[in-house]
């Protein structure tokens, strides 16, 4: 099939998905920096104006990649019950979209400005604020409660940390075996107690 027949066949949503899907191919296994919107166009059959006619450039590409990739994650922590269970929901993530959470976190890479990586990214700051708002100690008036930005920060840092860790092969035999969202579990109730009563 050539180019042009190729890009013939796709609408304009299936072209963007397939550009979009040979990008988490090219991230995942040589990382963000290996993208080239020639060689995708090459990767999903189709002509090489083709992708810079949907992302413009490179960026507009990553800046689209990490959109997409927030607002899955922010799906996953909606989904979650609790802040614990947030965090898992971080970890899981990380291993099941490990392109997107390669180029999410890397804000030199993205346009920053764009309304729909905002929106997105809110979305899932959103759903981390409403796990720390149901925290026992984010209710409490008293001085001594922790700040609830601070706790949002503290519960994200451990689930980024841990999730990262993973991706990065540094966890080793830590693991023991064990699923790393159920080790997760253990290593945030070591730090923060055991799950409340029915939780």
């Amino acid at each position: 099939m050539t180019t042009e027949r190729a890009d013939r066949t796709y609408h304009h949503g299936d072209l963007r998905r397939a550009v979009l899907a040979a990008a988490e191919e090219v991230i995942r296994t040589e990382g963000p920096h290996a993208l080239s919107l020639r060689d995708l166009a090459r990767r999903a059959g189709v002509s090489h104006a083709a992708p810079a006619h949907h992302f413009k450039d490179r960026t507009g590409l990553l800046t689209a990649f990490a959109t997409e990739g927030w607002a899955l994650f922010a799906a996953a922590l909606q989904a979650a019950p609790d802040l614990r269970e947030r965090g898992v929901a971080h970890v899981r993530f990380a291993r099941e979209h490990p392109a997107h959470f390669q180029v999410m976190f890397q804000p030199a890479l993205l346009r920053a400005d764009d309304p729909a990586l905002r929106a997105a990214t809110e979305e899932a700051a959103a759903a981390l604020r409403a796990g720390v708002a149901d925290l026992p100690t984010a209710r409490q008036t008293s001085a001594t409660a922790p700040h609830p930005r601070l706790a949002g920060v503290a519960a994200w840092s451990l689930a980024h940390g841990f999730a990262s860790l993973l991706l990065t092969g540094n966890l080793g035999d830590a693991l023991e075996g064990r699923a790393p969202e159920d080790a997760f579990r253990e290593v945030a109730a070591m730090l923060f107690g055991p799950p409340a009563s029915g939780a």
